[in-house]
């Protein structure tokens, strides 16, 4: 299946790697960007006064862990997932509810009692409903913020186009209602017609009826885990189902994550023909044409009386000659109307003639050169040669006027039966023509669409494989075949072809790393050559003291680390490059590897961005 993920970057992360392992190919298109928030002035006192903290999501633990180095309160998650992310975060007591708010709430009832104190409910800004488990006091602190993105992924518009998706995942109420304002506005709703909606919740799913899915599952639990196992019980491509907010536990050991293989849509061999075709079919009617007319003309005085009077038609009754007023030897013949007819004959002959060669030259332009003819018609040779012979006799010795003239009659009558013998073989090939030019143009744009395909497909992995950090030569080598003939294609492979053997560092390990460097840069900020603040950088250097968040304002070393760190967990990688490629000189020794790495990793997403939009163009042009 092919997988569309609408989660934030590192929960879409661990959802991809997920779905790896299960044989499936994940598209990631975040529909928020998360913000940590600094905590209220109270947060201290409320965390020292509560009895334990609930967590709804694991972003409210990581946030958690951001706000206070206190590690021993007892925590209450509403799932695997999020208890999973406290304990790694090195909170000590972590209990699951393993399902939703209703169940965190009766978790609570069981565990603990009202008299030992308050409950502290860490969320972020937008919740669905505020949990409070009833007989307690709780207190809601928003220390996080989901911010929904203002246009579609480009990944996500990309995959929709292309009709490449399968599934679409959706884990809260808002973001199917984000995706559906997002889609509608874009005006891909159409797109959604063979796509199969799974939603973590009823809840989630109620907002995805505004679009044409092909169905829509609500998972049977709230769990990531019961939206994997929605997943697996599709049947292949081409059935879809109906149905979030939690997150899922993911396999308790998961599996270095195995790149699903991707077929390659490789454009169909177009083999040529070889026959008589449409020119040599006509050629041959023409000559059969010429030939049988010539064969009757020729064998006209050998007919039977009576086919050739219905050749030639009715007798016209002659006069009776009146009396002889010249010497016999000077018969009385009508030589200008013989002369007229000869001419307009002669006319008709050369008009037909000319006729026939540029027709006979239009159906040919197609034909290989040796099945062109190298010769004119014989049979309308024959013809012009007859009608010289006749014009060369001498009037004088003209031996029977209505028998030339009958003949005359005879060639208008075939010429006329040429003519039409023409015509119908030049409306044939025109027809004939119209049709293969049609056909050639429906060819090309299937093999254009066929192209766009397969690239966008190749595009989703490759992008999987920056969001995973993985090596993708595999996958760009599925591109070569695909690029000839087309310089931005392999300009765009050339680009990612030194990264593509290692991969680049993913976005989540550009993140785990910048505490550690930020920490260092600081510490040679404040190593001058004073000796107190060599002290102070050793210092720094052992113990991390350093303000965090967006807000945190000024120009100075620790404030631009601050807005950097925010960045990156907001899913800004360029605006935290940018921040600290701006730090002092002095801090160059501690950045320079975070930045190599993380410069790589915007360079490589922004090409194969490029060859996202170069497979939209590609079926554009199919269309």
């Amino acid at each position: 299946m092919r997988v569309l993920i609408t989660r934030p970057e590192r929960e879409a992360t661990a959802l991809a790697q997920a779905l790896g392992a299960r044989g499936h190919s994940a598209v990631i298109a975040p529909l928020f960007g998360l913000q940590v928030l600094h905590p209220p002035d109270d947060f201290a006192a409320s965390l020292a006064d509560c009895q334990a903290v609930l967590i709804t999501s694991a972003n409210g633990a990581r946030a958690l862990a951001e706000a206070s180095e206190q590690r021993s309160k007892p925590i209450f998650a509403v799932g695997d997932t999020t208890a999973a992310t406290a304990e790694g975060l090195g909170f000590g007591t972590v209990t699951s509810a393993s399902g939703d708010g209703a169940a965190l709430s009766d978790l609570v009832r069981q565990r603990l009692d009202p008299a030992n104190g308050p409950l502290l409910h860490v969320s972020g800004a937008n919740v669905g409903a505020e949990l409070a488990p009833e007989g307690f006091e709780t207190r809601r602190i928003v220390l996080y913020e989901a911010r929904a993105a203002e246009t579609l992924p480009d990944s996500a518009r990309a995959a929709l186009e292309a009709r490449a998706l399968d599934v679409a995942t959706f884990f809260s109420p808002r973001a199917s209602e984000a995706f559906v304002r997002l889609v509608t506005e874009a005006k891909l709703a159409d797109t959604c017609r063979g796509i199969t909606a799974i939603a973590i919740s009823p809840a989630a799913a109620l907002p995805l009826a505004a679009l044409p899915f092909a169905s829509t599952v609500a998972a049977e639990r709230p769990t990531r885990q019961a939206v994997l196992d929605e997943i697996d019980r599709l049947p292949p491509p081409g059935v879809q189902s109906p149905s979030p907010m939690t997150d899922t536990p993911a396999p308790s050991s998961p599996p270095d994550p195995i790149e699903p293989p991707v077929a390659a849509v490789v454009p169909p061999a177009v083999s040529g023909r070889r026959g008589v075709g449409v020119a040599g079919a006509f050629v041959a009617g023409l000559i059969a044409a010429v030939l049988v007319l010539a064969v009757a003309l020729v064998s006209l005085p050998y007919w039977p009386q009576e086919a050739r009077t219905l050749w030639r038609g009715p007798a016209v009754a002659q006069p009776a000659p009146p009396p002889p007023v010249v010497p016999p030897s000077a018969p009385i013949i009508d030589t200008a109307a013989l002369d007229a007819a000869k001419r307009e004959l002669t006319v008709r002959l050369d008009d037909l003639d000319k006729r026939v060669r540029a027709a006979a030259a239009a159906a040919q332009a197609d034909r290989p050169p040796a099945d062109r003819p190298a010769t004119p018609d014989p049979a309308i040779a024959e013809l012009q040669r007859k009608l010289e012979a006749l014009e060369s006799r001498p009037a004088a010795t003209e031996p029977d006027t209505s028998a030339l003239k009958s003949e005359i009659v005879a060639l208008r009558a075939g010429l006329q039966s040429l003519d039409q013998a023409v015509a119908g073989q030049k409306a044939a090939v025109d027809k004939a023509a119209a049709a293969a030019s049609a056909s050639t143009t429906g060819e090309q744009k299937a093999l254009a669409a066929a192209r766009g395909s397969a690239v966008i497909g190749i595009a989703a992995r490759i992008s999987a494989g920056l969001t995973s950090g993985q090596p993708f030569a595999t996958d760009l080598g599925l591109l070569t075949p695909l690029a000839q003939g087309d310089a931005k294609l392999g300009a765009l492979i050339a680009a990612l072809q030194p990264v593509a053997a290692k991969g680049v560092a993913s976005r989540a390990s550009l993140a785990a790393s910048f505490p550690a460097m930020a920490k260092a840069a600081l510490a040679d900020d404040l190593a001058d050559d004073s000796f107190w603040q060599r002290l102070l950088g050793k210092l720094k250097n052992l113990v991390s003291l350093r303000r965090i968040g967006a807000d945190v304002q000024g120009d100075s070393v620790e404030a631009k680390l601050a807005r950097a760190e925010a960045a990156i967990d907001a899913g800004d990688l360029a605006r935290a490059v940018e921040l600290v490629k701006s730090l002092p000189p002095q801090t160059s020794r501690a950045t320079a590897d975070w930045l190599a790495r993380a410069e790589a990793h915007l360079a490589a997403q922004q090409a194969v961005d490029q060859l996202a939009a170069q497979a939209v163009s590609l079926l554009g042009s199919s269309r």
